[in-house]
């Protein structure tokens, strides 16, 4: 059986690493804002290319508290696209503001630049981006809309992680950049985490204090704020990983290069552009046929995924929120597949797959 992910056998080449880091904090004695943490921070931020990183609790952490430190007029607009995974939307509701969709590019499941203007309301004070599967958004395009529309820019980058454009990384060109740890990301913990980096002195200082109660110093607090901190534990193993990151990158994009050369033409491959670095978090590929595909692969030893079965505007929990007909990404769920590509997958499992694909007729 080829699994879609195996996490175990993802992490079992960084083992003796991470053991070795998990006792370092054990035997610290120091668990909750240490040394660990301050280090990632300040190694994560130099690998993206930012000032300043922020480590909290999670990614929907880092959506929220990145939206709610903007100090936009409540119940401001924010353009997000129809596609993206809940998380994005439920961030912008729970900070008090009306989640507004963009339809995205079919052949790339990002954001489509050129509905924008048709999205913006009187009401409209951000965007919020979410660069699918490890694709950047033309964020070139995004951000001149953004600058001339007066309008702030916060990237979901929870599934980006290194990925960019024009040698540009996701995450340094809006306002903030918010990254989840979820275990199956390409740079993830084992467990929960994630972190928001900024180039805005003002805003790390803010978002310094609220993931803390809203404190900078003990018993002493600034903002109403909440208990969001990344774990010394999860920011250990995390340096651990991030060692290996730009390796793990270039393993999934030699695995891709594989889907690239030996799928067959009639499943819709993703779309590789010259300026986009692209890092595969997953490899999604559309078909007309996807639930039978799905079968026969199962059928043949291997598993998928689908990202995502139901989108944000038909799920019950967006039922006063989010109205109105999204055809593109109606489409892109009805016929979205993942295949498997991850650290612990080889050529040859890669290879199995697209012979498997290759013998299913049309």
């Amino acid at each position: 059986m080829i699994e879609y992910e195996s996490l175990a056998r993802s992490n079992a080449a960084f083992m003796s690493e991470l053991e070795a880091a998990a006792s370092r904090v054990l035997r610290s004695g120091w668990y909750v804002l240490g040394n660990e943490v301050n280090a990632f921070e300040e190694e994560f931020a130099a690998w993206v290319g930012a000032r300043h990183c922020i480590g909290v609790a999670n990614g929907l952490d880092a959506l929220i508290l990145s939206i709610e430190a903007l100090d936009l007029p409540a119940r401001s607009d924010i353009l997000v696209a129809s596609n993206t995974y809940i998380a994005t939307i439920i961030a912008i509701v729970r900070a008090g503001h009306r989640p507004v969709l963009v339809e995205p590019e079919l052949e790339t499941f990002n954001m489509d630049p050129s509905r924008l203007a048709a999205a913006i309301t009187p009401h409209t004070r951000a965007i919020c981006v979410t660069h699918l599967f490890g694709k950047a958004c033309r964020m070139d395009a995004i951000g001149a809309f953004a600058r001339e529309h007066g309008l702030s820019l916060i990237e979901d980058c929870a599934q980006s992680h290194g990925a960019r454009l024009g040698g540009q990384t996701t995450g340094t060109f809006g306002d903030a950049g918010c990254f989840s740890f979820y275990p199956t990301k390409n740079l993830g913990a084992i467990g929960e985490g994630g972190a928001i980096v900024t180039n805005d002195d003002s805003l790390a200082e803010r978002l310094r204090m609220t993931r803390n109660y809203g404190s900078e110093r003990k018993y002493v607090f600034k903002y109403v704020g909440v208990n969001s901190r990344l774990h010394e534990m999860q920011a250990a193993l995390l340096r651990v990983k991030l060692r290996h990151l730009d390796a793990m990158t270039s393993h999934k994009r030699a695995l891709a290069q594989i889907y690239f050369d030996r799928l067959p033409d009639w499943v819709d491959k993703p779309v590789q552009r010259a300026d986009e670095h692209d890092v595969f978090h997953i490899f999604g590929i559309r078909c007309r046929k996807r639930d039978a595909l799905r079968q026969h692969l199962l059928e043949h030893g291997v598993k998928t995924e689908i990202h995502y079965p139901i989108p944000p505007h038909r799920q019950e929990a967006m039922r006063g929120i989010l109205s109105g007909d999204y055809a593109v990404a109606d489409e892109l769920h009805g016929t979205e597949l993942s295949l498997p590509i991850s650290n612990g997958h080889n050529r040859r499992d890669i290879e199995s797959v697209c012979s498997i694909i290759g013998r299913m007729s049309r």
